[in-house]
């Protein structure tokens, strides 16, 4: 049935196309992507920028990483039930931070790293462009092989006056925008006010999914990431068309969106279904579903998504937060249980590993660039302790006889 009434009108259309064709085109973008994911492009650039001992010293940590194999054999652990966990740890806030868990990790001896990875940096022109993005993505995917790593473009990020002449220029539209600083603009944000209040870019006014669009094509072309937070009904309808093409352009439906019920997935599940690509793949990799749901809707929601016949989507589930996310004490793991008990896939995603510890806040998330380098020590330990209880209970829910699934770095 068709819809009542369209997603986008022609000229928000022709506003995407323009903005993909500035990039070259959908094969152009596909291939910088490509191109930017190689480890020796990667090492490359990351020592141009002066983040060539960074890697050095991640290429000695995961020496001394465990294996999936080893745990399984010492355990004499037997894959029987069905039902799949994959595992994922948020809050990889950059490359100095990054190490330090790394660091903390190789220290351990006996954590199994998480297949996914998310982090809610601000992308910045510096932080894509000065190399720490792109060697974060270098010790994440191709030195531990985590399946995913996803980034997070908050549409209040500044950005250069050239950014946003470019943009309009390309686009015809013309942005609300205030002067941070000089020779940079960011977006007034009038619902929310803040990068923190504002939840990660909750807010997309008029058309500023576009400056969504934008920022996640530079970063893609840039560094090679290639998996993105997407927080607004709007930028994830215009997701899904913009990269219908973009095979290799993926992302992620964050919680913060509210699929809290049955019904707000399936609104989702129209979008998704409006914009598939021509081999019936849909952008959306990994749907995040809302912390209120119970286990009985999270398995209500898998199975029409197997209704719908989209190939390739994984349901997520927060395990622990963090304390400003939501309620305290809050803990999914017997409810992921049920989930995987049904013969439901699942994914466990720790924002927090449940004790309220020092930089363990959605709040150290947001933290400007000077402070988040000054506390390297102390968020990285967060990301070592989030590995911990991630490790820990994916261990358990091996032990109940479900395969769970890691990084390759913890594979022999």
């Amino acid at each position: 049935m068709a819809l009542h009434y369209d997603f986008f009108s022609s000229k928000e259309l022709k506003q995407m196309d323009a903005l993909k064709e500035s990039y070259g085109g959908a094969s152009e973008i596909k291939k910088s992507i490509e191109k930017m994911r190689q480890y020796e492009v990667r090492k490359k650039t990351a020592e141009e920028k002066g983040f060539g001992e960074t890697l050095e010293k991640a290429e000695k940590y995961v020496q001394s990483f465990p294996k999936v194999e080893d745990f399984i054999e010492k355990e004499n652990i037997k894959f029987t039930k069905e039902g799949v966990v994959t595992t994922q740890v948020s809050g990889w806030q950059g490359a100095p931070i990054a190490l330090r868990g790394m660091q903390r990790i190789a220290d351990d001896g006996e954590i199994l790293i998480p297949q996914e990875f998310i982090s809610v940096m601000a992308l910045s022109e510096d932080y894509v462009s000065n190399g720490e993005l792109i060697t974060t993505l270098a010790m994440a995917e191709n030195i531990m092989g985590a399946n995913k790593f996803c980034n997070t473009n908050l549409v209040g990020t500044p950005l250069s006056d050239a950014t946003y002449d470019r943009l309009e220029k390309i686009t015809g539209e013309k942005f609300e925008t205030h002067v941070p600083q000089a020779g940079m603009r960011a977006l007034v944000l009038k619902n929310m006010g803040t990068p923190f209040g504002n939840l990660g870019g909750v807010e997309v006014a008029n058309n500023n999914h576009l400056v969504y669009l934008d920022g996640i094509t530079r970063a893609a072309v840039t560094t090679g990431g290639d998996f993105f937070l997407n927080p607004s009904w709007s930028t994830i309808a215009a997701a899904c068309y913009y990269a219908r093409d973009i095979m290799n352009l993926t992302f992620k439906i964050s919680m913060l969106l509210a699929t809290q019920s049955p019904m707000q997935f399936r609104m989702l599940l129209n979008i998704m279904k409006e914009y598939l690509r021509d081999n019936g793949t849909t952008a959306i990799y990994e749907i995040n579903l809302g912390n209120g749901m119970s286990p009985e809707i999270f398995t209500q929601c898998a199975n029409e998504l197997k209704a719908s016949g989209i190939p390739g989507v994984s349901l997520c589930a927060h395990m622990r937060i963090n304390p400003d996310l939501g309620m305290a004490g809050f803990n999914w793991t017997e409810n992921a249980h049920k989930v995987l008990a049904s013969g439901t896939n699942i994914t466990i995603k720790y924002e927090s590993d449940g004790t309220s510890r020092p930089m363990d806040t959605m709040e150290a998330y947001f933290l400007p660039k000077e402070d988040r380098l000054a506390n390297v020590q102390q968020i990285g330990d967060v990301i070592y302790y989030k590995c911990v209880r991630c490790s820990n209970d994916a261990k358990d829910i091996m032990k109940m006889g479900h395969k769970a699934t890691f990084a390759k770095i913890s594979y022999r």
